[in-house]
């Protein structure tokens, strides 16, 4: 949805003006405003109407992130399978 809005922004424009379009869309402050209002819209849809779905994302987030966390780990058992399958130990 982000993608599609800053496309229709900047499909009008010419390549001259674009710097000057996203410049200011690169700064620390319009990303720490764009995190702001992500929280607040997350707020509103999610925490005031006492849905569940933050606890799933909470859940889902955890298992996704513990599974990025072994995910090295796991690779390195399997690469040393492999060659230790290969040279016949």
């Amino acid at each position: 949805m982000a993608m599609r809005r800053f496309y229709n922004e900047i499909k009008g424009l010419k390549v001259k003006e674009l710097p000057d379009h996203i410049k200011p869309m690169l700064s620390v402050d319009y990303a720490k405003k764009a995190v702001q209002r992500g929280l607040d819209n997350y707020n509103a849809k999610y925490i005031q109407t006492s849905s569940v779905d933050p606890l799933l994302h909470v859940c889902f987030g955890g298992m996704i992130f513990s599974y990025l966390v072994a995910l090295p780990e796991e690779r390195r058992h399997l690469e040393h399978a492999k060659h230790a399958k290969e040279h016949g130990h």
